[in-house]
C-alpha cells in the first residue's frame, strides 16, 4: 500500500467517505504528483466540514505531517488555503506542532482570524494524529484559525499558555467571526 493509501484510509476511519480535490494555480508542479485535499462533509456525529492533505508527507527531508482544518460551512477556499501551507511545507519550512502560519487573508471574508496555529488533533485524540504507514511514521495535525493577538501571546508567552487561554475561554473553532481570547 502507498503512503496516499494509507493516509486515505487512516482519514477514512475517522471521518468517512470524502471527495479529492486539487487546486490547479500557482506552483504546484513543487508539489508531489499526487498531493491532493480530502474534503469530508457533516455527519451524524459531526456537524462540520473537514479539509485534510494528503500527500503533504512525501517529503523525506521533512518533518512527516498532514493537517486538516475543520470548517462551519462547505468552503472551497480552503483548498486553496491548505494547498499553500503544503506548497510551503515542501519547499521550503518545515511545520510542526505548535508552528503558526499567515494565511494572507482572513480565513472567512470579515473574520479577524488570518493566520493558523498548527495543533494537536485534541478532538480525535492520539489514534488520529499518529500513523505508521507502509513507508514511515506520519503525524496528523489540526490547523486552528488564530487571531494576530493570539499569534503574539503565543510568542509571549508559549503555546501551551495560549492553549490554555483557549480553554479557559472555551473558544469556537469553528466561529470565523469569534473575537480573539486574548
Amino acid at each position: 500500500m502507498d503512503c496516499n493509501a494509507d493516509i486515505i484510509k487512516h482519514y477514512s476511519e475517522f471521518w468517512g467517505g470524502f471527495t479529492e480535490h486539487k487546486f490547479n494555480r500557482g506552483p504546484i508542479n513543487e508539489l508531489p504528483d499526487n498531493f491532493k485535499i480530502l474534503k469530508f462533509a457533516p455527519t451524524s456525529k459531526r456537524n462540520m466540514w473537514t479539509y485534510a492533505t494528503c500527500g503533504m508527507s512525501a517529503r523525506l527531508d521533512k518533518n512527516a505531517i498532514e493537517i486538516h482544518i475543520f470548517s462551519p460551512v462547505e468552503y472551497d477556499f480552503l483548498i486553496e488555503l491548505l494547498t499553500i501551507i503544503a506548497h510551503y511545507h515542501i519547499t521550503g519550512g518545515n511545520l510542526g506542532v505548535g508552528h503558526t502560519v499567515n494565511f494572507g487573508c482572513p480565513w472567512f471574508e470579515k473574520s479577524n482570524s488570518e493566520y493558523g496555529l498548527i495543533s494537536l488533533p485534541y478532538l480525535d485524540g492520539p489514534l488520529l494524529e499518529n500513523l505508521q504507514s507502509s513507508s514511515r511514521k506520519i503525524q496528523f495535525l489540526w490547523l486552528i484559525p488564530i487571531t494576530v493577538s493570539e499569534v503574539n501571546y503565543k510568542k509571549q508567552n508559549g503555546l501551551e499558555a495560549l492553549e490554555q487561554k483557549f480553554d479557559e475561554a472555551y473558544f469556537n473553532y469553528l466561529d470565523p467571526y469569534r473575537k480573539s481570547i486574548v
